[in-house]
């Protein structure tokens, strides 16, 4: 893990300088592949500012306190605030993981099991006597795959299809 401390309007300073390395490094117990962490140590007027930026893989995490008392108990908020976030973002990704996983592993566990067809989706259609030539008519008029229609002259329910090749199929049934 790299470290950079930044000091504005600051003389840079050692003692500070480990003190951000030390409470950097607790980020460490909850990621190990944290890239990189910039820290800013500012002073404007009686005000001392610690800002951090913390680099994961594909995540950036920001924080900033604001201290009147000195620049150690700046740190010290900035930290706090800064591990909190990382917690926050490592129980977030560790319990999308295995839920993620959970669910993905329970769709292919139930298709492995059922080999037996089923429905998927169930829809009702309003039979409406007509002509076979009225059917057509329809058909092409709503742009449907399918139509089922009462026939007007044999009274039984028929089936009209759009084929793959662009023609039309009629389904009747056989029996009385």
């Amino acid at each position: 893990m790299e470290v950079t401390v930044t000091f504005r309007h600051l003389q840079p300073n050692d003692a500070l300088r480990s003190h951000v390395q030390e409470k950097v490094s607790r980020i460490e117990k909850y990621f190990s592949n944290v890239n990189e962490v910039h820290v800013i140590l500012s002073l404007e007027k009686r005000r001392h500012i610690a800002e951090i930026i913390v680099n994961l893989n594909r995540t950036k995490i920001t924080a900033k306190e604001i201290s009147e008392d000195n620049m150690y108990t700046a740190i010290d908020l900035v930290m706090d605030k800064t591990e909190k976030q990382v917690k926050k973002y490592k129980d977030k990704v560790t319990s999308h993981k295995s839920s993620h996983g959970k669910a993905r592993h329970d769709i292919f566990e139930s298709m492995e099991k059922t080999n037996e067809p089923y429905i998927i989706k169930t829809e009702s259609v309003f039979i409406r006597p007509m002509t076979v030539d009225d059917a057509i008519a329809q058909i092409e008029l709503v742009d449907d795959d399918f139509l089922v229609f009462k026939n007007a002259e044999t009274e039984k329910v028929n089936v009209l299809y759009r084929r793959r090749e662009g023609c039309l199929g009629l389904i009747e049934p056989e029996n009385t």
